[in-house]
């Protein structure tokens, strides 16, 4: 009890004030410059030239206009020879941020509401009706079952459904960053290269995704998500034509296909029209493609007072850290602490305190 309260009284009526003590040593004050040297090289060097701490930061604020341009040929034995141009793969003709271009599609023609045999699967393949359950209807299924077991193709039988018929099966798949010194001329002749042309910004659909790791004959079978990054680092104590984009291109949709669903990008869409009898028909198309999402991120800075004095504040307060390190050492690692411990706390008693002892002694 007594010890406590003599430790309670010390903490509460005892002030302890910094005293200077000039230690002469060779190795006690190497190491305090070298600590203040590198202190002072992290504030310069890391702070205020790496990442400009003397300037006020804003994020970037972007609007993105896409535009393809292209047309191409294909030769297949359900639509003959077809051109494809902008508004027959680009879908739809406008998009937020992100434009789609078809790469691959599946056409089923013809369709009519009415009854036909489900596309064969693990829950659908039957060998009579009992294996049928009418009404019902699965996540993967094309419409209702009707209950009964009807041919599919050869000796494949499967469960009837209700549904646009003949039913779709896929199981074969066929196989403003415009700087100003950019011109009009420029623009009608240069394609995007990282190497020779890094500030144009026409891309061919190829060069993206192979900058990106991947293979555009692959992808373009099943489709998939094309992030192109546009990063902008600006420096606005410089000149406006330092300022310039840094493109980036990356995969965004996963490629694992035990934890996929459906892996690739599609999506159906329907044309729709009536024949001279009135029986309304339709074309089903399942477009593959791929969309390509523009992101564009980055930071721009421009001195300000503000943010200079608070990193200064900061680079002068980190050299105390040199006095405290140099103090442990001194004080509890050298041979002569014990000395030096001497030298640098000293205990004053009170001097009233001092002068009323002195009295009641008399």
């Amino acid at each position: 009890m007594a010890r406590c309260c003599s430790v309670l009284a010390a903490f509460l009526f005892e002030y302890d004030t910094p005293r200077i003590v000039l230690i002469r040593s060779r190795k006690v004050g190497l190491m305090n410059r070298a600590v203040q040297l590198l202190i002072l090289a992290y504030v310069i060097g890391w702070v205020f030239v790496w990442e400009r701490g003397y300037q006020e930061v804003d994020s970037v604020v972007s609007s993105i206009t896409t535009k393809a341009k292209g047309v191409t040929t294909t030769n297949t034995s359900q639509l003959g020879f077809r051109i494809w141009d902008v508004a027959d793969y680009v879908i739809p003709a406008q998009e937020e941020n992100s434009i789609f271009i078809m790469t691959n599609l599946i056409v089923t023609m013809n369709q009519t509401q009415g009854f036909c045999p489900e596309v064969p699967d693990s829950t659908s393949t039957c060998e009579s009706d009992a294996n049928c359950s009418a009404g019902s209807t699965g996540t993967h299924s094309n419409g209702v079952a009707t209950g009964r077991c009807v041919p599919f193709q050869g000796t494949v039988k499967t469960c009837e459904v209700a549904a646009w018929c003949p039913v779709e099966y896929d199981a074969e798949v066929p196989r403003r960053n415009i700087l100003p010194n950019i011109t009009t001329s420029y623009l009608k002749s240069c394609i995007y290269d990282a190497v020779t042309d890094p500030f144009c910004p026409i891309f061919r659909l190829g060069k993206i995704v192979a900058d990106a790791g991947h293979s555009f004959q692959d992808m373009a079978i099943e489709g998939g998500i094309m992030g192109i990054q546009i990063r902008w680092d600006c420096n606005l104590d410089r000149a406006a034509s330092h300022c310039l984009p840094r493109y980036s291109f990356r995969r965004l949709d996963t490629r694992d296909l035990d934890h996929n669903v459906s892996p690739g990008y599609n999506f159906r869409f329907a044309k729709y029209y009536k024949d001279l009898a009135g029986t309304e028909h339709r074309t089903l198309i399942k477009a593959y493609g791929i969309r390509f999402d523009v992101i564009v991120f980055g930071k721009a800075g421009k001195f300000d007072i503000i943010p200079t004095m608070i990193n200064v504040g900061s680079g002068l307060a980190l050299l105390g850290v040199a006095t405290v390190l140099c103090d442990i050492i001194v004080l509890y690692c050298t041979k002569k602490r014990y000395y030096y411990r001497e030298k640098k706390y000293k205990y004053v008693e009170d001097y009233e305190q001092g002068i009323s002892d002195s009295e009641m002694d008399r």
